[in-house]
Protein backbone atom coordinates (compact mmCIF):
# COMPACT_ATOMS: atom_id res chain seq x y z
CA UNK A 1 0.00 0.00 0.00
CA UNK A 2 1.64 3.34 -0.98
CA UNK A 3 1.74 5.64 2.07
CA UNK A 4 -0.06 8.36 0.85
CA UNK A 5 -3.21 5.90 0.05
CA UNK A 6 -3.00 4.33 3.61
CA UNK A 7 -3.11 7.73 5.22
CA UNK A 8 -6.30 9.14 2.96
CA UNK A 9 -7.75 5.64 3.26
CA UNK A 10 -7.24 4.71 7.34
CA UNK A 11 -10.76 4.90 8.92
CA UNK A 12 -12.02 4.36 12.69
CA UNK A 13 -13.48 1.00 13.07
CA UNK A 14 -15.45 -0.37 15.58
CA UNK A 15 -16.65 -3.08 14.71
CA UNK A 16 -15.09 -6.17 14.71
CA UNK A 17 -15.33 -9.78 13.31
CA UNK A 18 -14.33 -12.02 15.76
CA UNK A 19 -11.06 -13.79 14.07
CA UNK A 20 -8.34 -13.62 16.14
CA UNK A 21 -5.19 -11.13 15.61
CA UNK A 22 -2.19 -13.54 16.18
CA UNK A 23 1.21 -12.51 17.82
CA UNK A 24 3.10 -11.77 15.08
CA UNK A 25 0.74 -9.32 13.74
CA UNK A 26 0.24 -7.75 16.85
CA UNK A 27 4.54 -7.68 17.00
CA UNK A 28 4.00 -5.84 13.65
CA UNK A 29 1.80 -3.02 15.15
CA UNK A 30 4.11 -2.38 17.74
CA UNK A 31 7.37 -2.34 15.49
CA UNK A 32 5.17 0.48 13.74
CA UNK A 33 4.56 2.25 16.74
CA UNK A 34 7.66 2.44 18.27
CA UNK A 35 9.10 3.29 14.94
CA UNK A 36 7.61 6.69 15.38
CA UNK A 37 9.82 9.51 16.46
CA UNK A 38 10.35 11.17 19.78
CA UNK A 39 11.59 14.14 21.62
CA UNK A 40 15.36 13.33 22.24
CA UNK A 41 14.73 10.04 21.24
CA UNK A 42 13.69 9.17 24.71
CA UNK A 43 11.06 6.47 23.60
CA UNK A 44 8.60 7.33 26.61
CA UNK A 45 6.24 4.82 25.48
CA UNK A 46 4.97 1.62 27.05
CA UNK A 47 2.54 -0.36 25.41
CA UNK A 48 -0.42 -3.32 27.27
CA UNK A 49 -1.55 -6.02 24.82
CA UNK A 50 -4.87 -6.74 26.10
CA UNK A 51 -6.89 -9.89 25.32
CA UNK A 52 -8.56 -11.04 28.21
CA UNK A 53 -12.27 -10.28 28.00
CA UNK A 54 -12.45 -9.04 31.57
CA UNK A 55 -9.55 -6.04 31.40
CA UNK A 56 -11.21 -5.52 28.26
CA UNK A 57 -15.09 -5.02 29.70
CA UNK A 58 -13.30 -2.69 32.62
CA UNK A 59 -11.48 -0.88 30.27
CA UNK A 60 -14.38 -0.32 28.41
CA UNK A 61 -16.39 0.70 31.69
CA UNK A 62 -13.91 3.37 32.29
CA UNK A 63 -14.49 5.66 29.06
CA UNK A 64 -18.21 6.36 27.66
CA UNK A 65 -16.92 6.12 23.90
CA UNK A 66 -15.27 2.59 24.72
CA UNK A 67 -18.57 0.27 24.22
CA UNK A 68 -16.47 -1.79 21.73
CA UNK A 69 -13.75 -2.89 23.63
CA UNK A 70 -15.00 -6.09 25.09
CA UNK A 71 -15.84 -7.52 21.02
CA UNK A 72 -12.54 -6.41 19.98
CA UNK A 73 -10.18 -9.71 19.49
CA UNK A 74 -7.42 -7.52 21.11
CA UNK A 75 -6.47 -3.79 22.43
CA UNK A 76 -3.25 -1.99 22.79
CA UNK A 77 -2.70 0.74 25.23
CA UNK A 78 -0.44 3.16 24.58
CA UNK A 79 1.01 4.18 27.94
CA UNK A 80 3.89 7.07 28.75
CA UNK A 81 5.90 7.10 31.66
CA UNK A 82 6.98 10.58 31.95
CA UNK A 83 10.03 9.87 34.29
CA UNK A 84 12.20 8.89 31.53
CA UNK A 85 11.60 12.25 29.42
CA UNK A 86 14.48 14.17 28.52
CA UNK A 87 12.19 16.92 27.51
CA UNK A 88 9.62 17.50 29.95
CA UNK A 89 6.18 17.30 28.62
CA UNK A 90 6.36 15.60 25.35
CA UNK A 91 5.70 12.12 26.42
CA UNK A 92 2.14 12.96 24.59
CA UNK A 93 3.12 13.62 21.26
CA UNK A 94 5.75 10.91 21.27
CA UNK A 95 2.76 8.31 22.38
CA UNK A 96 0.62 9.77 19.79
CA UNK A 97 3.12 9.56 16.75
CA UNK A 98 3.19 5.88 18.29
CA UNK A 99 -0.51 5.59 18.31
CA UNK A 100 -0.60 7.50 14.88
CA UNK A 101 1.92 4.81 13.29
CA UNK A 102 0.14 1.78 15.17
CA UNK A 103 -3.20 3.10 13.75
CA UNK A 104 -1.69 3.48 9.71
CA UNK A 105 -0.31 -0.26 10.33
CA UNK A 106 -3.09 -2.08 11.51
CA UNK A 107 -4.55 -0.46 8.04
CA UNK A 108 -2.01 -1.37 5.87
CA UNK A 109 -2.42 -4.93 7.59
CA UNK A 110 -5.98 -5.19 6.35
CA UNK A 111 -7.66 -5.14 9.96
CA UNK A 112 -9.43 -1.91 11.31
CA UNK A 113 -8.71 -0.01 14.49
CA UNK A 114 -10.20 3.27 16.80
CA UNK A 115 -8.06 5.62 18.85
CA UNK A 116 -10.11 5.95 22.11
CA UNK A 117 -8.50 8.32 24.42
CA UNK A 118 -8.35 8.20 28.66
CA UNK A 119 -5.74 10.88 28.79
CA UNK A 120 -6.42 13.57 30.25
CA UNK A 121 -9.38 12.74 31.68
CA UNK A 122 -8.88 11.84 35.21
CA UNK A 123 -11.88 9.13 35.21
CA UNK A 124 -10.14 7.07 32.51
CA UNK A 125 -7.06 7.12 33.10
CA UNK A 126 -7.86 6.02 36.99
CA UNK A 127 -10.29 3.24 35.43
CA UNK A 128 -7.60 2.14 33.04
CA UNK A 129 -4.72 2.37 35.21
CA UNK A 130 -7.03 0.05 37.83
CA UNK A 131 -8.32 -2.44 35.06
CA UNK A 132 -4.37 -2.65 33.78
CA UNK A 133 -2.94 -2.67 37.52
CA UNK A 134 -0.45 0.43 36.14
CA UNK A 135 2.46 1.13 38.31
CA UNK A 136 3.15 4.46 39.79
CA UNK A 137 4.18 6.78 37.30
CA UNK A 138 2.93 5.10 33.92
CA UNK A 139 0.16 7.12 32.34
CA UNK A 140 -2.92 5.25 30.12
CA UNK A 141 -2.86 8.03 26.67
CA UNK A 142 -5.39 5.57 24.85
CA UNK A 143 -6.27 2.27 23.61
CA UNK A 144 -6.20 1.17 20.42
CA UNK A 145 -8.82 -2.01 19.26
CA UNK A 146 -7.88 -3.77 16.48
CA UNK A 147 -9.27 -6.70 14.76
CA UNK A 148 -10.91 -7.84 11.12
CA UNK A 149 -13.13 -4.85 9.94
CA UNK A 150 -16.99 -6.27 10.52
CA UNK A 151 -18.19 -3.03 8.53
CA UNK A 152 -18.06 -1.92 5.64
CA UNK A 153 -14.81 -0.32 4.00
CA UNK A 154 -15.17 3.43 4.18
CA UNK A 155 -14.11 5.29 0.64
CA UNK A 156 -11.24 8.10 1.61
CA UNK A 157 -12.25 11.22 2.48
CA UNK A 158 -10.63 14.75 1.50
CA UNK A 159 -10.23 16.80 4.37
CA UNK A 160 -7.88 19.27 3.04
CA UNK A 161 -9.33 22.65 3.85
CA UNK A 162 -7.47 25.33 2.48
CA UNK A 163 -8.65 27.87 4.99
CA UNK A 164 -6.92 26.49 7.45
CA UNK A 165 -3.34 26.81 6.00
CA UNK A 166 -1.65 30.37 6.49
CA UNK A 167 1.41 31.05 4.83
CA UNK A 168 4.01 33.02 6.36
CA UNK A 169 1.92 34.77 8.41
CA UNK A 170 -1.59 34.67 10.28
Amino acid sequence: MDSLDGIAGRRSVRRFGQEPVDDETVEKLLRAAMAAPSAGNQQPWRFVVVRDREVLRRLADASPYASMLPTAPVAIVVCGEPAVEKHVGFWVQDCSAATENLLLAAHALGLGAVWLGYYPVHERIAGASEALGLPDGIVPLCVVPVGHPKEEEKPAVDRYDATFVHRDRW
